[in-house]
């Protein structure tokens, strides 16, 4: 087992951050700080820490490659994981990982088979595909919500599989104070904003792993933007406040899940959807094979593909109901500028006949 254990934090680390939204030549304020100070050690109040505002970062539009729609949403029709993670893959085209330091996040919120969680096969192929396209490095982490986080990737076989390939891997839960970075509530519907696990913040790339499937406790659904809530503190150590106590018993949980994608863009999504929960989730439920893998760069397109998908195999009232551009996680993250703001905009691309056959299907979901 190979566990990495970030150092605190260095100003050529905040620079690779800060490249993910707007390059380096253009620091906020709060950021210069930032680079020169660390939290202190005394204090469990994040107020009094340096806590960057997302309103001070810029839209992390979605990444594309050139001269394509940066919308674009692969559906490859398939029940063979493997082969329709590579061919999604192959379709999008996705920037570059060529020396690149890059995060893995998969959905790990308990260790149950999928679309509960990740499968291995899913990860396996990723970390296969990232390597061949010859990555500097790779790490793996997550956060589970229901789970003790190691124990749900001993299960999903995470740990085998960073020894058979070289990767390293990464347990949120035991992270240490200076290996979170805090947002600011402003702008925000967090009560003292929330803070973000600094492994993928320090990434070239990232990836955003996700199942298909709804969630029973209040977010409706969980896709790429919910799966993002996995980067984010529970508890930071010195600091009693409960971000997920908080996210959980608010009002505007869907909102709060929305808000916190704006600090980073991903360089890949996959939504494994071989297999889906059409109701209850996140760790079980009525389980339909849906036979789909999708990709995109673009977190609302992906999640409004996914979400069409689940009303065209029967889902709750909840995520059934209205215009899917309506649906408060969408609604929110479109305000953000995190992607596209109607169906219009999404590029639903495929390569066979099966699979054109689905997407047929699904754009009559799709408004």
């Amino acid at each position: 087992m190979t566990t990495e254990r970030p150092t605190p934090p260095s100003r050529r680390g905040l620079l690779k951050y800060l490249g993910l939204f707007a390059g380096a030549a253009a620091l906020p304020a709060a950021l210069r700080t930032f680079a020169t100070q660390r939290p202190s050690p005394l204090s469990p109040n994040p107020s009094i820490s340096p806590a960057i505002s997302i309103s001070e970062l810029a839209v992390p539009t979605p990444l594309a490659a050139a001269g394509s729609n940066p919308h674009r949403v692969i559906l490859v029709r398939t029940t063979d994981r493997a082969a329709g993670v590579r061919r999604a893959i192959e379709l999008l085209q996705p920037s570059s990982f060529r020396n690149q330091q890059v995060f893995i996040k998969p959905n790990y919120n308990t260790g149950d088979p999928a679309p509960a969680s990740t499968d291995p096969v899913v990860l396996e192929t990723l970390v296969q595909e990232i390597q061949g396209a010859g990555a500097r490095s790779i790490t793996v982490g997550d956060r589970s919500g229901m789970a003790e986080t190691r124990k749900a990737m001993e299960q999903q076989q995470v740990f085998a599989l960073a020894q058979r390939y070289g990767f390293d891997t990464v347990v949120f839960d035991e992270l240490g104070r200076y290996d979170w970075q805090y947002f600011a509530a402003a702008g925000t519907n967090w009560s003292r904003g929330f803070a973000v696990a600094r492994p993928v913040l320090d990434a070239d790339a990232i990836v955003n792993v996700c199942c298909l499937k709804t969630h029973r406790f209040g977010g409706h659904f969980t896709l790429s933007l919910k799966n993002t809530v996995g980067m984010v503190a529970r508890h930071v150590p010195g600091d009693g406040h409960n971000y997920m106590r908080e996210l959980h018993r608010s009002a505007n949980q869907r909102l709060m899940i929305a808000e916190v994608n704006k600090v980073y863009r991903p360089s890949l999504i996959i939504i494994d959807g071989v297999d889906a929960f059409v109701n209850g989730g996140p760790e079980q439920g009525q389980r339909i094979q849906a036979g789909v893998i999708l990709a995109s760069t673009d977190r609302i397109a992906i999640d409004a593909v996914g979400i069409a998908l689940l009303r065209k195999l029967g889902t709750t009232r909840e995520v059934a109901s209205g215009s899917i551009w309506s649906q408060a996680q969408i609604r929110r993250a479109a305000d953000l500028g995190l992607g596209a703001i109607n169906a219009e905009q999404i590029d639903l691309v495929t390569a066979d006949g099966a699979s054109a056959q689905m997407a047929d299907e699904v754009r009559q979901f799709l408004s």
